[in-house]
């Protein structure tokens, strides 16, 4: 995949209504294209957690779409508190409905689980699909990690000092940046003056949902016909070498690549790496 630009396009943000609420992403157009490829984040992230991939890839000559999801960001929090897995779904179709042509799926987390259920549910409608760091069997102790650091600060932060620290400590694996202002993409400061994150706490109120979205993941991924990635970091106890080899029973097309030192947080823990592995599928697809 050779470089047809000497610098990224600059994106252009984007609103969806979706029964009354607007979901906001950021698009990456370029032109000639060589497809399109929509990046969906975790639970309890944003879309900024794709900046520097969405770029390299608009870069590449590839249309993006990186979006909010409901409930996270600058997407609007559900006042019906509709955090279903139809409802994610939705949100992501919507935006691939924005996309020149079936695109690639590039989803991490809660954005993997939908973007497998597209794949499987929509298989005319995609291209390609990357999972990063997920799999069919998340019950595990790093989810239970991963759900008590959620839980533990919902009532916000007293300075973007401790939200550093709090994140260090959750992920130390990851060189801490010089400045706090990145942080500001994930927390907002209310009048009180705390630092709150930017999703919404009823989003992780209803547990007894994942069987019911495991069940379908599984019943997807039966359905996947389309070149199939799974990137997960080699240090990542969500996705062991047990759940690559039952994820390969379901979809024994896909590809996996290790990233070395990265955990979970896959594309965080080493963008380069993550990038390099991402792009390799891409060009591959063209051939």
């Amino acid at each position: 995949m050779a470089d047809n630009m000497s610098a990224a396009p600059q994106s252009t943000r984007v609103e969806i209504a979706r029964d009354d609420h607007m979901v906001v992403g950021d698009q990456w157009r370029v032109a000639p294209s060589v497809g399109d490829v929509v990046l969906a984040h975790g639970g309890g992230q944003t879309r900024h957690a794709w900046h520097d991939t969405a770029r390299l890839l608009a870069k590449r000559g590839w249309n993006v779409i990186s979006y909010d999801a409901r409930g996270h960001g600058e997407s609007e929090w559900r006042r019906d508190k509709d955090y279903s897995q139809e409802g994610y779904l939705g949100d992501l179709l919507a935006m691939m409905d924005l996309c020149v042509t079936p695109p690639v799926l590039v989803g991490a987390s809660l954005g993997g689980m939908m973007s497998l259920v597209a794949a499987g549910e929509h298989p005319q409608r995609v291209r390609g699909l990357v999972l990063v760091d997920i799999a069919l069997n998340t019950e595990n102790e790093e989810t239970d990690r991963i759900r008590a650091f959620m839980d533990a600060y919902l009532d916000g932060f007293a300075s973007l000092e401790a939200v550093a620290e709090a994140v260090h400590a959750y992920n130390p694996l990851r060189k801490r940046s010089s400045s706090l202002e990145g942080l500001k993409r994930n927390v907002k400061q209310r009048a009180d003056g705390r630092w709150y994150w930017r999703w919404d706490p009823a989003m992780i109120a209803d547990r007894g949902k994942v069987p019911v979205w495991l069940a379908r993941m599984k019943a997807a991924a039966k359905k996947v016909r389309v070149p199939t990635l799974l990137v997960r970091g080699d240090r990542s106890h969500m996705v062991d070498a047990v759940s690559v080899t039952e994820f390969l029973r379901f979809v024994p097309h896909a590809e996996v690549v290790d990233i070395h030192g990265a955990g979970h947080m896959v594309a965080g823990d080493d963008n380069n790496a993550f990038s390099v592995a991402v792009t390799d599928f891409l060009n591959r697809l063209q051939r």
